[in-house]
């Protein structure tokens, strides 16, 4: 696939790797254009563009920036009609160990409201930066799960396709509403790895009995 993808941040730096490792073509932006093109530099398949070039033919874009810069980052891209746009922010506090958002609305649908052009898919969010740079393999043969939640079918199967052709395993996760479930699922995951000093190696999942 070809893919946009905004934010040079910990959690782009593993998007790059892992994309281009799968074969896809990555064009990557920023805040910081240099920080985006050193980036992007050190990957066969990523190149770097300024937000108003960066867009193209590019049939997924991801965004991996903080909440705060979401919706002015996606903007800056151009008109998203018809685009498939992956949310992997939470509405953190500033102290990581909270959400700014949640019973009613959630970061993903705040997001789809300001660009109603786009089919936004909550996915990633679960996943620390850390787990994502080093790929989807764990100890036993587990597979880290991406859990990912959309109102458009079709757009939620492409979601499926990338994330596995990752590696990570997929888990639909239903309707875009449900990034008010997900949003807290990844800050209680902040909290083991930080606050309980569980490390950045773990991954929320779901077991089953049979």
């Amino acid at each position: 696939m070809k893919i946009t993808l905004v934010g040079a941040g910990n959690m782009g730096a593993g998007f790059v790797k892992q994309l281009t490792l799968a074969g896809h073509k990555v064009t990557l932006t920023a805040r910081d254009l240099g920080k985006a093109q050193v980036l992007a530099s050190a990957h066969a398949g990523a190149t770097a563009a300024a937000a108003t070039d960066a867009l193209s033919d590019s049939q997924v874009v991801i965004l991996a920036t903080g909440y705060g810069d979401a919706i002015a980052a996606l903007k800056a891209l151009g008109p998203l009609e018809g685009r498939i746009v992956i949310d992997i922010t939470n509405p953190l506090t500033p102290d990581y160990m909270g959400l700014t958002l949640g019973h009613s609305t959630s970061a993903a649908e705040e997001i789809a409201k300001a660009v109603p052009g786009a089919q936004v898919v909550k996915a990633f969010n679960t996943v620390l930066a850390q787990v994502l740079a080093e790929g989807p393999a764990f100890a036993g043969g587990q597979t880290v799960p991406v859990f990912h939640a959309g109102g458009d079918e079709q757009a939620k199967q492409t979601v499926r396709a990338l994330i596995e052709s990752m590696g990570f395993q997929a888990i639909d996760a239903g309707d875009l509403k449900n990034a008010r479930y997900l949003e807290p699922v990844a800050g209680l995951n902040i909290y083991f790895a930080y606050g309980a000093g569980q490390g950045t190696q773990i991954a929320p999942t779901w077991i089953h009995r049979a």
